[in-house]
């Protein structure tokens, strides 16, 4: 699996996640569009490094990652970083209107 799909997938499943998971979706709700934004970035870039952490530790070619611990590896998860942003934002664009309360929207 390359670190490209795996962050889409991952970006996509936190946007979906946020939207529909009981507890999750009422706490997610409740916060203002800029807060959303930057926990999903947030959340995005942890991802992000603890894939380039586990290259660096040996363990990604374990795990079928093909991520290496040096300067194109991490060129190529600053790029899949990038395409799991553009994932969870569309994916969140999808998501129902009514959990978005937190942005002066509906109920």
């Amino acid at each position: 699996m390359t670190a490209d799909l795996l962050s889409t997938i991952s970006g996509a499943l936190l946007s979906l996640g946020f939207s529909y998971l009981p507890g999750a979706s009422d706490w997610f709700s409740r916060l203002d569009g800029t807060r959303k934004r930057l926990l999903m970035l947030a959340l995005l870039l942890l991802s992000t490094l603890a894939i380039f952490g586990l290259a660096c530790a040996g363990w990604a070619g374990e795990l079928g990652l093909a991520v290496t611990c040096d300067q194109p590896g991490a060129l190529g998860l600053l790029r899949a970083f990038l395409l799991a942003v553009m994932a969870n934002q569309s994916a969140y664009a999808l998501s129902p209107q009514a959990n978005r309360r937190g942005e002066g929207q509906a109920a």
